[in-house]
């Protein structure tokens, strides 16, 4: 089987010849950028950087997949918001929401997929898909109409009026889940096979109730919607909010290292796929060779289906260790 029918296979829990290595989010440290020659905000605003630095996700680190954006500021910056990119040791930050009012509702610009927060990453899609596609999986990325009405509203605005307006909300909700499907179709036709849905409701930030009242709908329709395999990103404790999760028909859930995997797995049925779960601090960061054995196994024992770091990594992560996290599950067989 090739990395690509490996990957496909693993987000539907199919049956493949080796364990699956992969990421949802993005793999990039200062060290790969180095070992590249490709660096941010580069690699953010140039198609060509952008899909150069996501391809050794595969042809340097050994990942069955490879995944693009590396932000989580891509639509929301077509939207108006104004990001600062900034730079090798820096993730994009942004300068501040759009509406105060949460009865306000956003506009969508005629021409989102043409600016460059979209067009970018689109045309990074089309360049991997030609270069790597039929060999190695290309995995989009969108975020969900919570993590956007954050970026449009506030963080604090936005949670306050989930208690005090809740309507509102979702109709807020329904009207940024238009810019989440109209970006992630873009992205299939560029060339992605599947799709991360990230979603910042994590349990600090988003009750399980809520979860169940505003976003299990939402995130049920976004999987019919979008039309493709759809890896769900959440991140922290998620254990409240797992079986939910698994009743939206969403293919396969990245989770976090704060859910023990043998638990993710029992939480999450026998459906729902499971990705991720290996540390950042303690052991993509600081993992001995051992430690990364050790924890690699661990997963496989405990019936996760993609091998891979738990978020997006840390920039001073060294890639040796991601890279090892690969060739381990590939060798356990």
């Amino acid at each position: 089987m090739t990395p690509r029918e490996i990957f496909l296979s693993s987000v539907q829990r199919g049956k493949c010849d080796r364990p699956c290595t992969g990421s949802a989010t993005s793999i990039v440290t200062t060290d790969l950028m180095e070992r590249t020659g490709i660096f941010f905000p580069d690699a953010h605003r140039n198609p060509e950087a952008m899909a150069g630095l996501a391809a050794a996700g595969h042809t340097l680190l050994g990942f069955d997949n490879v995944m693009p954006l590396f932000s989580v500021w891509h639509e929301s910056e077509a939207l108006g918001c104004d990001v600062d990119w900034g730079h090798k040791g820096l993730m994009p930050v942004c300068g501040g929401h759009l509406l105060e009012d949460i009865h306000e509702l956003p506009d969508i610009p005629a021409d989102l997929l043409e600016r460059p927060g979209c067009a970018v990453p689109l045309a990074a899609l089309v360049l991997l898909r030609k270069e790597l596609g039929a060999r190695v999986s290309v995995t989009g990325k969108v975020f969900g109409p919570w993590t956007l009405a954050y970026h449009v509203y506030g963080v604090e605005n936005f949670l306050m009026a989930t208690l005090t307006e809740p309507d509102a909300v979702r109709s807020v909700l329904m009207r940024l889940m238009d810019v989440t499907v109209a970006f992630g179709r873009a992205q299939i036709e560029a060339g992605a096979d599947s799709l991360t849905l990230g979603d910042h409701c994590t349990r600090d930030l988003c009750s399980p109730d809520a979860y169940e009242d505003f976003l299990k709908p939402v995130h049920a329709e976004l999987k019919r919607k979008l039309g493709c395999p759809v890896l769900l990103h959440i991140c922290g404790d998620t254990s409240d909010r797992i079986p939910f999760i698994a009743e939206t028909g969403t293919d396969c859930f990245h989770f976090d290292s704060k859910v023990p995997a043998e638990r993710a797995r029992a939480l999450a049925g026998h459906k729902l796929a499971l990705m991720g779960g290996t540390s950042n601090l303690t052991t993509i960061l600081h993992g001995t060779p051992a430690e990364i054995e050790a924890d690699v196994l661990e997963k496989l024992r405990c019936g996760i289906d993609i091998i891979g770091p738990e978020c997006a990594v840390p920039l001073n992560a060294p890639c040796s260790n991601l890279a090892l996290i690969a060739e381990t599950a590939k060798r356990s067989v």
